[in-house]
């Protein structure tokens, strides 16, 4: 029998929306840079180690996040917006939820 995973936390609206705009940034940032050549690289290299930091102590741990870390060292491949793409997995259904109402007492 196969545990089934705990279930995440939910965020706030707040950290998923800067998540959202921190990944889109820097994808809008990597994908003209990367056109540059090895300069353009080398920044993408600077911006995925600090993408990956602030994204694991915004959302937490997510897989989403590795295939994102390691496509970007590849020339070209980064051309796709990975990051934002992972932000869109590791953020799809933790939003804030309505905690149940508690029972009425009928007398």
């Amino acid at each position: 029998m196969v545990p089934s995973p705990l279930p995440r936390p939910p965020l706030s609206q707040t950290r998923i929306r800067i998540a959202w705009a921190i990944a889109l940034a820097v994808d809008a940032i990597q994908v003209p840079a990367t056109a540059t050549g090895p300069v353009g690289w080398l920044l993408g290299a600077g911006l995925d180690l600090v993408m990956m930091v602030v994204m694991w102590s915004m959302l937490g741990f997510h897989w989403a996040f590795l295939p994102s870390f390691l496509t970007e060292w590849v020339p070209y491949l980064n051309m796709a917006p990975f990051w934002t793409l992972a932000v869109g997995l590791a953020t799809r259904g933790r939003g804030p939820v309505d905690l149940p109402l508690p029972p009425k007492i009928v007398n």
